[in-house]
This record gives C-alpha cells, sequence and structure tokens, in this order.
C-alpha cells in the first residue's frame, strides 16, 4: 500500500506499507532499484501521491511489482540497505495520502439504503423510484477530508426541537458511515463521458472512508437539495491507498441487478469485490460487513458520474455510500444500529449508545483476503468553545 510519511525531520515523502515497516521510496530510487522505470526521485519526494498516480496505471504497476521484488529478494534487494530505507512504522507519522480535488459521495448500498427509507418512509416504498436504475450520489466537500487519526469536532448546525421549531444547537445525533474511497488516477476530458467498459482504468486504488454524519443536522437541512452541514464538518481517510490491482483475487459477479441498467450501465464482466470490512466502537466490535453488499460497482460509479460530459481530476475521490449487510451485525452506521435510536447499543463496557458521544473513537478496519488495507480512526472532540 502506497502512503505519504514522515519522520525524524526529513519532509513527507510517498512511502510503501511493508509490516511494522515503511519502504522509503525516495531513497529506493536514489539507489537505482528503479532504474528503467522511467520513474525518477523527485516523483516519491513528493507530499502527496497524486504525481505518481498520474504517471498511469502501467508504471504504478510496474514500479509495485518491482518493490515486490526487491522486498522479496534476500540477495539483490533492498534488505542490503535495510536501515537505510526501511523505517519502523511506530516512528513514523502518516499524511493524508492525496491532495484532494473533487469528492462525491454514491449511496450505492442497497441495504442501508432499504433501512433509511423504512425509518423515514415506513408508510411508502423503502427505495425511491430511481434508485435501481442510477447510482444516486451528491457532490460533498473535499476541504474537510482529513487522514485517520485527526480528530472530529462536534458541529453546529440547525435541528428541530421537542416542539419541531428550528434551533441552532451542537448535533446531538452524531454518526459515522462505513464506506470504501475509490482514488482517482487518471483525469478525464471535459466532455467526454467514461465507457463502463474503461472506467476500472481511471481508479488508482481504494481507501477505507468515514463519512461522519450529523443526522439531526441532515434531517433538518436535506430537503429539498440535499446534505451541507450534516455532512461536510468531516470525513475520514486511511493513511493507505491499497492499489487497485490488489482487488483482483476478491472479484466477484455482486448482487443481481433488476431490472436491466440502461446500455451505458451495463457490464460484461464480474465487477463487485469481496472486501471484508469490520466497524469498532472504542473496544467494541459493533459491525462486519463485505463490499459486496454494494448494489452499483466502482465502475458503474464512475461512468454515470462522468456521462454528462462532467470530467475527473487524478486525486478525485469517490466514496461508496454506507455498505450495510441485510442482517443485524452487519450495519454500516449508527443510524441503522440504533434505529434512529429507539434501540440502544450496549458495548463492552456495559454503557450504551444510540449516536456518538464525546471521547468515542470508531475505527474500521478491511480485509481482501489475507491483505489488510489501512484502518481509518478518529475520535469525536466537544463542541469548540471560543
Amino acid at each position: 500500500m502506497y502512503g505519504i510519511f514522515s519522520y525524524d525531520i526529513a519532509s513527507p515523502r510517498v512511502g510503501y506499507k511493508h509490516g511494522d515497516y515503511i519502504l522509503d521510496l525516495e531513497l529506493v530510487s536514489l539507489l537505482g532499484y528503479f532504474e528503467g522505470l522511467n520513474v525518477g526521485p523527485a516523483i516519491f519526494g513528493q507530499p502527496f501521491l497524486n504525481d505518481f498516480m498520474a504517471l498511469g496505471r502501467a508504471t504504478c504497476r510496474a514500479v509495485t511489482e518491482r518493490i515486490r521484488s526487491l522486498l522479496t529478494d534476500n540477495e539483490k534487494g533492498v534488505v542490503i540497505f535495510h536501515d537505510q530505507v526501511l523505517i519502523l512504522a511506530s516512528r513514523a507519522t502518516l499524511h493524508l495520502p492525496i491532495r484532494v480535488g473533487d469528492y462525491t459521495d454514491f449511496y450505492a448500498g442497497i441495504h442501508h439504503a432499504e433501512n433509511v427509507g423504512r425509518m423515514f418512509r415506513p408508510n411508502a416504498e423503502p427505495l425511491l423510484p430511481n434508485y435501481r436504475h442510477m447510482p444516486i450520489a451528491y457532490h460533498g466537500r473535499a476541504s474537510s477530508i482529513v487522514v485517520s487519526g485527526t480528530p472530529i469536532r462536534r458541529p453546529m448546525g440547525q435541528g428541530l426541537d421537542a416542539d419541531n421549531k428550528p434551533e441552532f444547537r451542537a448535533s446531538q445525533s452524531l454518526d459515522f458511515e462505513l464506506e470504501l474511497g475509490l482514488v482517482i488516477g487518471k483525469s478525464s476530458r471535459l466532455g467526454e463521458p467514461v465507457p463502463v467498459g474503461e472506467a476500472e482504468e481511471y481508479i488508482f486504488g481504494v481507501v477505507l472512508f468515514n463519512d461522519w454524519s450529523a443526522r439531526d443536522i441532515q434531517r433538518w437541512e436535506y430537503q429539498p437539495l440535499g446534505p451541507f452541514l450534516g455532512k461536510s464538518f468531516g470525513s475520514s481517510i486511511s493513511a493507505w491507498v491499497l492499489p487497485f490491482d490488489d482487488l483482483e483475487p476478491a472479484r466477484n459477479a455482486g448482487m443481481e441487478q433488476t431490472p436491466t441498467p440502461l446500455p451505458y450501465l451495463r457490464q460484461t464482466k464480474p465487477a463487485s469485490f469481496d472486501v471484508s470490512l469490520e466497524v469498532l466502537l472504542n473496544d467494541t466490535v459493533i459491525s462486519r460487513s463485505n463490499a459486496r453488499y454494494l448494489y452499483w460497482s466502482f465502475a458503474q460509479m464512475i461512468a454515470h458520474h462522468t456521462s454528462n460530459g462532467c470530467n475527473l481530476n487524478v486525486g478525485d475521490v469517490m466514496a461508496t455510500g454506507t455498505i450495510s449487510g441485510a442482517e443485524d451485525g452487519s450495519l454500516g452506521s449508527l443510524l441503522e444500529v440504533s434505529w434512529n435510536g429507539t434501540r440502544p447499543l450496549k458495548l463492552s463496557d456495559g454503557s450504551e449508545r444510540t449516536f456518538l458521544q464525546d471521547g468515542d473513537t470508531v475505527t474500521m478496519r478491511g480485509w481482501v483476503g489475507k491483505v489488510e488495507l489501512g484502518e481509518v480512526s478518529g475520535e469525536i472532540l466537544p463542541l469548540f468553545q471560543l
């Protein structure tokens, strides 16, 4: 996995996670180990992955293969320079891995969408009529995306009081959302849609993504234009980006889509991925889910996003939306776990939660087979006081 790290007095640069160590790719390049790949040391001395990603999937794939060879070759590999190029992860500071340009949050988890529909439209169909015809999304706020470990401050916003009158207050229904984030590594041209069959070529890699949500603020503001202050106060991503190629062993057919999508969204190969996911609230595992519960595929999200001619840029992030399973124990938000606050959740210390309290820490983990994604974690801080 690739990320940005710093240590001692060194400036942030590109690293590759190897167990308990981080491989310093700038030093590896200076030692000549990337000879013949048309990648210079300056690429790895950058404080974001964007320039490296922009080299293209083929070049990034070649670098990854060279790195793995170097890490396993005991005679010619970097083990010879172990103390120079391998840094203990415990000594390092991890940084936001990408310079995020734009951020789009989808709503591709069908079980989550059905649960929300049942909660807020109990006398109607859980899914709105458009859900099975196109990937639903909204344009989010890129500036408040932060790296794992960054605390999240409880937000202020408008909500309704006990008499259903608006008031400005601290959120009382703070929540997490278990998601994956697609990191875009290839730009497209304005006005030129990306065909669904080519869409995966635009994905550099994936991250774990927590789209923090203030449900009470969101509920009051979202009609008629959708989320705003209830979402924009913070989103967290893992410090490590898993190359998209590493998902290949986990590829599967995914959910059956009924009705058949319109032609521009139809796919000819399996496009879902078996990625195991887990959420801890403080010390308690409260959810185990899987990316196979996404109704819409990564490629379909990109194809729909660009179908009107909207262009992609290197460093854009597309989040999947909350990934919930169909059963209790696989739900990707407290909104669902507590059923909008009506079913308190008991933690291992005996305390109960309906929504997040100050001091709570949410940690998300993921696995592709035995390969672990970088976790994403954040602690809730009290309301900011002037």
